[in-house]
């Protein structure tokens, strides 16, 4: 079972904890790995991108010219794709992206995810993570202590609107609970930041 060092706001240690070996010591499965993340990108696509073709193209009833005798091509519309203002061939339509992966092969994923941080060395267990108000300042300070003044992902065991709103406005400082994070937010983290609390409540809702 992996042991991690237990630090407090400020970035001094103060214990350790053992983490399950299910969810944070797992074999890293890339392909897997690949599979969450391509899933979730795909299901942040809106999908309304949209071309007319030559049959939505405003105009062109009538032949340009006559068939033969002009020495030029034939052409029966101004507005086939080959024209200046013709409807685009075979361009993008409305459609849904959305794909799904089964129950066994996310969770597999995640545990995957966790793991792979624990294995690089940027899992970071807080005592507690907590603003007594609206700050900035406090979470910057702690993230400097930490060693987490790039992209993190901090993970809380309950709302608070306190610490949501005081990492609101630092680029590349991302919030969740327990229960909503995701494979693509753990990997694109620089450093995963969790309390000791959303600790013992992922080892009990994921193990």
């Amino acid at each position: 079972m992996p042991n991690v060092k237990v630090m407090d706001m400020a970035g001094k240690e103060v214990g350790e904890i053992t983490l399950s070996d299910v969810i944070f010591g797992a074999d890293v499965n890339e392909a897997v790995l690949h599979a969450a993340v391509r899933a979730y990108l795909l299901n942040q696509r809106q999908g309304t991108q949209s071309t007319l073709t030559r049959g939505e193209v405003s105009g062109g009833g009538k032949k340009p010219w006559r068939q033969k005798g002009t020495g030029r091509a034939r052409q029966g519309s101004t507005r086939s794709p080959q024209w200046t203002h013709g409807g685009i061939a075979l361009g993008p339509k409305p459609r849904s992206y959305r794909t799904g992966m089964n129950k066994k092969t996310k969770r597999a994923a995640l545990y995957s995810a966790l793991s792979a941080k624990v294995a690089a060395g940027d899992l970071i267990v807080v005592d507690e993570i907590k603003c007594e108000s609206f700050s900035t300042k406090t979470v910057v300070a702690m993230l400097n202590a930490l060693g987490a003044d790039r992209k993190a992902l901090i993970v809380l065991p309950e709302v608070d609107r306190f610490v949501v709103k005081s990492c609101a406005n630092i680029p590349g400082v991302q919030t969740a609970l327990y229960n909503t994070i995701n494979v693509y937010d753990i990997l694109n983290a620089d450093k995963f930041i969790v309390s000791k609390a959303a600790v013992a409540m992922l080892e009990e809702v994921y193990a």
